[in-house]
C-alpha cells in the first residue's frame, strides 16, 4: 500500500453553509496498479486527488502517504512530502516555456538541492524512460502536445516517487497521443508505482486495473 484514506472527508465553509466536497472515505492505493477516478464535474474527484496529493488537509479522518499521516505535518513538511513522494501530471502540462525539456525535468531535483551532475543524469534517464531523449533540448513550443505531456511525465518521475497522480492528462490530446500517454502510465504502474488518473474519458477505462467512481462526494470503489 502506497497511500490510504481512513474515513477522510473534506468540508468547506461558505458563510453559514457547509459544503461537503468529500464524504468520509476509506480507500487504499497500491503499488503496481493504474487506477481511474471517474465522475461528473463537482462530484468530489478533484478533492479526492488533492487529499492524496497532500495539497489539502482532510477535515476529518486521516490520509496516509507511505506510512506518514499528513495531518501531523506543517505546511513546509507537507511540501517536502509532495516533492519526495508524489509526482504530478496535469491536463495543462505546466512546462516552463523558456526552458528546454531537460531543464524542465531537472527542476524538482534542483528544488531538493540534488548535486548538479546527479540532477542531469537523473533527468536524462527520466526522459529516456518516456522515449523523449532525442527531444530533450527542444523548447516546449517545439514539441507536440503529446510530446509535452511525456516531458511532464518525466518531470513527475525524476524524483522517483512511488505515487503518481494525473489530473485529466489526456484531455487536450488527440486519440493517438492519448494512447501513447496511457501506455507510458501503464508501464510505470508495472514498475511498481501507484498511478491514479482522474478523467472524464471513457476510452481510458481499457487501461485501468481498478476504477473508482465518485458521485456527490461519495466514493464507490
Amino acid at each position: 500500500m502506497i497511500a490510504s484514506l481512513e474515513q477522510a472527508s473534506k468540508v468547506y465553509q461558505s458563510g453559514d453553509t457547509e459544503i461537503v466536497a468529500l464524504q468520509p472515505t476509506d480507500l487504499e492505493i497500491r503499488a503496481g496498479e493504474l487506477i481511474l477516478i471517474i465522475g461528473p464535474s463537482g462530484s468530489g474527484k478533484t478533492t479526492l486527488l488533492s487529499l492524496l496529493g497532500c495539497v489539502i488537509y482532510p477535515t476529518q479522518g486521516r490520509v496516509n502517504i507511505n506510512g506518514t499521516y499528513t495531518s501531523a505535518l506543517n505546511e513546509n513538511e507537507l511540501a517536502k512530502l509532495r516533492l519526495q513522494e508524489i509526482g504530478f501530471v496535469f491536463q495543462s502540462i505546466n512546462l516552463i516555456s523558456p526552458l528546454t525539456g531537460l531543464e524542465n525535468v531537472m527542476l524538482p531535483l534542483q528544488l531538493s538541492k540534488t548535486a548538479k551532475t546527479e540532477t542531469r543524469e537523473r533527468a536524462e534517464a527520466a526522459l529516456t524512460a518516456v522515449n523523449m531523449a532525442d527531444r530533450q533540448h527542444f523548447l516546449p513550443k517545439e514539441l507536440s502536445g503529446g510530446q509535452q505531456q511525456r516531458v511532464a511525465i518525466a518531470r513527475a518521475l525524476v524524483t522517483n516517487p512511488e505515487l503518481i497522480l494525473c489530473d485529466e492528462p489526456t484531455a487536450a490530446l488527440d486519440a493517438t497521443s492519448a494512447e501513447v500517454i496511457m501506455q507510458e502510465l501503464k508501464q510505470l504502474a508495472r514498475q511498481n508505482k501507484a498511478v491514479a488518473v482522474v478523467t472524464h474519458d471513457k476510452r481510458l477505462e481499457a487501461y485501468a486495473d481498478r476504477i473508482i467512481k465518485v458521485e456527490n462526494g461519495f466514493v464507490i470503489p
